[in-house]
């Protein structure tokens, strides 16, 4: 009779583990799905991002100042995460169905990436209307750098944009960094500054088409004689 009593004490002990260990799960998947383990990104003031160096992908490869892409006319700059992932080639080919329109505005799109590997920014092209240069210190992805580790996996949004990014026939791959997080500038010419600043929360958040044309319907245009917006 002792035994059978120590045999159910032990399967009730053994439950009440199993049982909260699922709790303990189900809080962390809760708590991973919420903002508050976020990293808050801190906004670039336009100081520091015309100063960046940034390269040229050419074969004979140039380094300038970041703020020669918007001296003139403004631009609109994204930051990408990596070039192999298919969610950023989602979000770029999103970014350059807005190329009419910024044409006609004119406004040039850019992306910067942090990396060259391989073939990654080649393959990244067709997906992206516009030129891309290399950001070799990640400045760009600043002014301090945010990373998702493996807590994306568990994320629903990541789910939902991966799902939407399959379901419009994006595929990539896993070559290069991927943890840093990225974003989208629109940047007035001159002085005028940062007019938007989306910052990548999770893998595959998107800026929104319609608030990056709003932004730049702000750029105002540049005046000669000063060289002041």
């Amino acid at each position: 009779m002792s035994f059978l009593q120590d045999a159910s004490f032990f399967t009730m002990g053994m439950w009440s583990i199993g049982a909260g260990a699922l709790g303990a799960a189900a809080l962390a998947v809760l708590l991973a799905n919420t903002d508050m383990f976020l990293s808050k990104p801190r906004k670039a003031e336009l100081e520091y991002l015309e100063d960046i160096d940034l390269k040229t992908l050419g074969k004979e490869s140039r380094t300038f100042k970041a703020k020669e892409l918007w001296e003139k006319n403004g631009a609109v700059i994204m930051a990408v995460r990596r070039p192999g992932c298919f969610l950023c080639r989602a979000e770029a080919a999103d970014l350059s169905s807005l190329k009419p329109q910024l044409d006609e505005l004119g406004v040039p799109l850019y992306a910067v990436v942090k990396e060259q590997v391989k073939a990654e920014v080649k393959d990244f092209q067709p997906y992206f209307k516009g030129e891309i240069f290399l950001d070799e210190k990640k400045k760009f992805y600043g002014p301090e750098r945010r990373k998702m580790m493996f807590m994306g996996l568990i994320r629903l949004g990541v789910w939902y944009n991966s799902f939407r990014a399959w379901n419009g026939g994006f595929s990539g791959n896993l070559e290069g960094e991927g943890f840093i997080l990225g974003g989208v500038f629109v940047i007035g010419p001159g002085k005028q500054g940062v007019l938007l600043e989306h910052r990548e929360k999770e893998f595959g958040d998107k800026v929104n088409p319609f608030s990056v044309l709003e932004a730049v319907k702000k750029i105002k245009p540049q005046n000669p004689a000063s060289g002041e917006s």
